[in-house]
């Protein structure tokens, strides 16, 4: 089985160690590692290591009840015993991370004590990766140890460790060549070209809106870089050819190559005048359903790339619980308006509007207060109508046809238009066609 949360972190921890023991001019082999955490994911974490070129002896590993060591008699397991240590008394990782030269923690938030930092060898690789709240926090690490290298699992700071560099573009690469398994091979392929990209300077943006240049700050992609399906699936499918397992091996890996940059950039190019045309105006854009994750994290995108204003339909606790659960730097009434559904000061005014413009559908004044107060299509449209929002966005949830009945009910139609239809981009190797 190919877990996200134990293979694909032990790849984006591969590709940061790759580049974080580089740009420390330090060598693999020579590095002594300490681990907060015996959970799979860190075991797989450490295994890739190994693979890369790390040394067992070198590799310290602890959990909530210690140090893994022969004294322990709950370490029973092959995966773990394979890190337990016989030639130390020591109990804690306190104890032993002095001259450490990372820190690979896959825990809880406060592991990485500040006392235990000071104690890391000169230009120390942090991999604090518990969500949300990790081991300790960048800015206190860096305050600590202003030369240290800071990974974590956040969007809103630098180097980003999130699996999603590596999906589903490693099972890309192994599907096209018809891989029957995915080996160690092909994780090593996929995390060597991980590393490789964040030399390459591309189009995205760091955390603090500056141009992302390799470097401390920027040892492994942005996981939006739209490239990674470029590197990574031939990465892959080489390996898998080459260590024998593709069933259907690529003959023209330039065909290929082509194949791909398709899938990535045909849309980019026909979007890039309408997002450009965009950026910078300051439009407000109402999503219905403020409270999905897939929302959230398009009202991140907006705010990164200054598309948009967004403006959530949504509860608030909810909205923040959420915002903390997936990790995002978004933050009501600073980065977007909240429209709370149960509470909103314009309530009463919108109930007034919509029930004058379908009052005469036979909506009496009660059902309009229902509507108003359940469907967040129509309190978007509604949004729309009083010049709150400047467009709105709807239809993740339901059918195409009643959000399209929602909205037409309140915003009509222009004048001049007889009727309302949807259009689709077909993007053909000729071109783009809007149908």
């Amino acid at each position: 089985v190919f877990h996200d949360d134990q293979h694909g972190t032990a790849i984006i921890v591969g590709a940061a160690v790759l580049n974080g023991l580089e740009l420390s001019g330090k060598k693999i082999e020579d590095v002594k590692i300490c681990t907060s955490g015996a959970g799979a994911a860190a075991i797989a974490c450490l295994n890739i290591l190994l693979a890369l070129g790390a040394r067992i002896e070198n590799i310290w590993v602890g959990d909530k009840d210690g140090l893994l060591t022969y004294r322990r008699n709950d370490v029973n397991d092959k995966w773990r015993g394979k890190f337990c240590r016989h030639d130390s008394e020591a109990t804690t990782l306190a104890e032993v991370i002095e001259g450490a030269d990372i820190f690979l923690g896959l825990s809880a938030a406060g592991a990485l004590r500040p006392e235990m930092l000071q104690k890391m060898a000169p230009k120390p690789l942090i991999l604090a990766l518990a969500n949300p709240y990790p081991e300790i926090m960048p800015e206190d690490a860096k305050a600590i140890r202003p030369d240290a290298m800071v990974c974590t699992g956040r969007s809103d700071y630098p180097n980003q460790v999130n699996n999603v560099l590596c999906f589903p573009f490693i099972f890309r690469g192994a599907l096209d060549v018809g891989a029957t398994t995915i080996n160690e091979e092909m994780k090593l392929a996929a995390a060597h070209a991980i590393a490789r990209l964040a030399h390459d300077p591309g189009l995205e943006v760091s955390p603090s809106g500056q141009p992302a240049v390799y470097g401390p700050d920027h040892i492994i992609p942005n996981p939006f870089d739209q490239r990674l399906i470029l590197r990574i699936a031939p990465a892959v499918a080489r390996a898998a050819m080459a260590s024998g397992v593709a069933k259907r091996p690529i003959l023209d890996f330039d065909a290929y190559h082509d194949t791909l940059n398709r899938f990535v950039f045909r849309s980019g190019l026909v979007m890039k005048p309408i997002i450009d045309r965009a950026q910078g105006q300051g439009k407000r854009i109402i999503f219905s359903d403020g409270e999905d994750e897939r929302v959230l994290r398009a009202a991140q995108v907006l705010l990164e790339e200054r598309i948009a204003r967004p403006i959530l339909i949504g509860r608030p606790t909810v909205l923040e619980s959420r915002i903390e659960r997936f990790g995002l730097n978004l933050k009501p009434g600073r980065d977007f308006e909240v429209v709370n559904p149960e509470d909103d000061p314009r309530y009463r005014d919108y109930v007034t509007l919509f029930h004058s413009l379908v009052g005469r559908d036979g909506v009496t004044p009660d059902t309009a207060r229902t509507i108003v107060r359940t469907n967040t299509t129509t309190i978007a449209a509604l949004a729309v109508k009083r010049g709150d929002a400047d467009a709105m966005l709807c239809g993740l949830q339901g059918r195409y046809i009643k959000h399209v009945r929602d909205i037409r009910s309140v915003l009509g139609l222009q004048d001049g238009v007889k009727d309302v239809s949807a259009l689709s981009m077909l993007i053909m190797p000729r071109g783009a066609f809007f149908l």
